[in-house]
């Protein structure tokens, strides 16, 4: 199976695709500058290029089964809801063209509910990531969710991914629970899960395909 990985030299996309790689999948790497790309695997093919032309995306992505999307123009990027919101819609707007119908996106936390209401939209959100996650909200329910010509998938991060010490070591377990819009708690309350186990639940649902059309999520 051939895989195209958007974003593959940011933090989620370089974990992807060190998993996908380890299970010999062939990947064409897109990004702005693949030569920060440190994997040595002979399966990557590194391909540098701007996502806001989607006519030339699409032939670039022609003869891949299936496209991931771990694109995001940077949380420090004062235009990040803009060019998130532009760069999500021309991705999908590839695919569409391109001869490889299924799309999974790699969105965030704030997009998941509790208690019906999404997470970017409670008083308590964090602001300083507020522009980005609400970007990916609207991408999401005025978008992909409305698509209906793709085998889209849109996977939500725990909303602890890293971000606590006992969790940045923690690296590849390969233990996970999915669940879909809403988010997946432990036994001590925590929704939480290292970048390298997202990278196995992301990767798995390649070969499951449990959640066409859906949204789902992943944590210990």
């Amino acid at each position: 199976m051939k895989i195209a990985l958007i974003g593959a030299t940011g933090y989620v996309g370089s974990a992807i695709l060190n998993e996908l790689t380890q299970r010999n999948y062939e990947v064409t790497a897109i990004a702005r500058n693949t030569s920060k790309i440190k994997n040595p695997s002979k399966n990557i093919t590194k391909r540098n290029f701007n996502i806001f032309n989607p006519e030339e995306l699409s032939e670039i992505l022609n003869g891949n089964d299936v496209v991931i999307s771990a694109y995001n123009p940077g949380w420090t990027n004062p235009n990040i809801h803009d060019d998130y919101l532009k760069g999500a819609k021309s991705i999908q707007n590839a695919v569409e063209k391109s001869n490889a119908k299924r799309l999974i996106v790699i969105g965030g936390a704030g997009t998941m509910k509790i208690d019906g209401k999404y997470l970017v939209d409670s008083p308590n959100f964090p602001k300083e990531i507020f522009e980005g996650a609400s970007a990916v909200k609207k991408y999401f329910v005025e978008n992909l969710s409305k698509n209906e010509s793709l085998d889209w998938e849109f996977f939500t991060p725990a909303i602890e991914m890293n971000m606590f010490s006992d969790d940045k070591d923690r690296g590849r377990t390969g233990a996970y629970r999915y669940g879909n819009e809403s988010p997946v708690f432990d036994a001590e309350g925590r929704s939480r899960h290292s970048v390298e186990d997202l990278a196995v639940a992301v990767v798995d649902e390649i070969e499951k395909k449990q959640f066409l059309r859906k949204q789902f999520t992943a944590a210990y």
